[in-house]
């Protein structure tokens, strides 16, 4: 076991007039499977390139072992999968390969298959089974579930247990307790280390904060109080002093006198100490605060029917007939592998033209408000965006803040956004719409953890009506009502 230490990191981007880093400082052992959290934008892919040496920086990043980086960049696809493997892991077999891949759930013939014919899941298996047979490297895992739906999280994650010496960025809580043994915190302040996994971090770091939120108000109280004896003190000086004059025992007011200054003096600097101890807490609060949806009542129970459909690509159907209906209150969650036709099948409820078979009946008059998978292509200012869509700037902007968005944000380009902060957009997009059926394609994808948790409450409280993709266990089991398998 080894450690790698990073001393008093300062780092900005030379466009930012802010810091990304301000003297952070802790350590870790490279025999860790560390999780990676904090919210968008913050600078987790920062901190990677960081460690990969693709930036300058003032302070110190000690590694006694070199750094992998997933996702890797594969610059031909049209290769057969065994060539592209070797070029990531030169010293590997290929009976190591596929005892990896099985490890994975992967075939064996995925092996000999060009590249681009892998699905998204099995392209992010192979990778990261290539990455892992280079021994003596640190792996760099940015995000590997965004192309994984639920089983094939579960399969990495199995397999993540079972190994060691990586960085995971993740906002899957169950993906982090199922694979992970420190959580990496990046903070407002600073970044933490902490034994366990994502479920102790965070009851901990919740504990911490109610104690510290206790005695901040406590200190608000002592301060306010210490404020007034202070200010009280030094008028009774100053009348004491004033007294002197015309006084017969001039020594023995002065006395006096000095005295109520002294106890002014020491009230001061208890006022002033209390005040440090106040602005020591609470550096590092997340703060969630509510957000507020207005779904529209329908005038019917059932807004939309679905009989025996089934997406067609080149002339075949990718699964078996559907069957369902959407009911007020319902919250659907549709569940399949990768390539099912999940997406396929909400742009039908959407109104989109899609091959397919069977009937799709949606109600008259039915407003649906639609978050696409897919943030990639969106730029413009936020203000460019809420005239293009229709809704209000200024709730748009609220809501992006209240999900963690600084406001120096406001005046760039979307397309300069991070991923999670695209995604941000379109959902915020989406809570500004009163809808009748809400329509969520993936909406949690690069999302942090904090603003899941945020949206899960939104939901929870407001209850509307609707259908989604999302392969976040955790997220699903709390919010569907009912489940459609593909």
């Amino acid at each position: 076991m080894s450690t790698v230490k990073v001393e008093n990191l300062t780092f900005s981007y030379p466009s930012s007039h802010g810091l990304i880093f301000d003297n952070v400082s802790f350590q870790i052992d490279t025999d860790w499977k560390l999780g990676f959290v904090g919210r968008n934008g913050r600078g987790k892919t920062t901190f990677l390139n960081l460690l990969q040496g693709k930036y300058d920086y003032r302070g110190k990043i000690v590694s006694p072992v070199k750094f992998d980086y997933f996702p890797y960049t594969v610059s031909d696809k049209s290769k057969v999968t065994a060539d592209i493997l070797r070029e990531v892991s030169p010293m590997s077999e290929e009976w190591e390969l596929l005892r990896e891949l099985s490890y994975l759930d992967v075939a064996a013939d995925a092996l000999y298959r060009p590249f681009d014919t892998l699905s998204n899941g099995e392209q992010t298996k192979a990778m990261l089974a290539a990455l892992f047979l280079n021994e003596g490297r640190f792996l760099l895992i940015d995000e590997p579930t965004n192309h994984l739906d639920a089983q094939a999280r579960e399969a990495v994650a199995a397999y993540l247990r079972k190994k060691k010496s990586f960085i995971l960025v993740s906002h899957d809580r169950n993906f982090l307790d199922g694979c992970v043994d420190h959580i990496l915190s990046l903070n407002k302040t600073d970044i933490t280390v902490q034994s366990g996994n994502f479920s102790s971090f965070l009851e901990n770091f919740e504990r911490r904060q109610e104690y510290e939120r206790k005695q901040t108000a406590r200190l608000q109280t002592d301060i306010a109080r210490l404020k007034e004896t202070a200010q009280r003190t030094a008028v009774w000086a100053d009348r004491v002093e004033a007294s002197k004059t015309g006084a017969s025992d001039k020594g023995y007011v002065g006395h006096k006198s000095a005295k109520m200054m002294k106890r002014a003096k020491t009230v001061e600097a208890r006022q002033q100490k209390e005040i440090g101890q106040k602005s020591a807490l609470l550096k590092n609060t997340e703060i969630t605060s509510e957000l507020k949806l207005s779904p529209l009542a329908y005038r019917a129970e059932r807004l939309v029917t679905v009989s025996s459909v089934a997406p067609v690509y080149d002339g075949k159907e990718v699964c078996a007939p559907v069957t369902f209906e959407i009911n007020r209150g319902d919250r659907i969650a549709l569940d399949g592998k990768n390539g099912s036709g999940k997406s396929s099948i909400l742009r039908l409820l959407c109104g989109q033209n899609t091959d397919h078979v069977g009937l799709v009946r949606i109600g008259a008059n039915l407003t649906v408000s639609y978050v696409p998978q897919d943030a990639s292509n969106l730029k413009g200012t936020l203000t460019e965006f809420a005239k293009k869509c229709g809704v209000d700037e200024s709730l748009f902007k609220a809501i992006l803040h209240k999900t963690g968005f600084d406001k120096d944000l406001f005046g760039k380009d979307i397309s300069e956004f991070s991923d999670g902060q695209k995604k941000k957009t379109l959902l915020a997009k989406s809570l500004c719409e009163s809808a009748h059926l809400y329509v969520w394609d993936e909406p949690l994808n690069f999302i942090d953890i904090y603003s899941r948790i945020q949206i899960e409450n939104l939901l929870t409280e407001f209850k509307p009506t609707m259908i989604f993709v999302e392969h976040d266990k955790a997220f699903r089991d709390k919010i569907a009502t009912a489940v459609v398998k593909l």
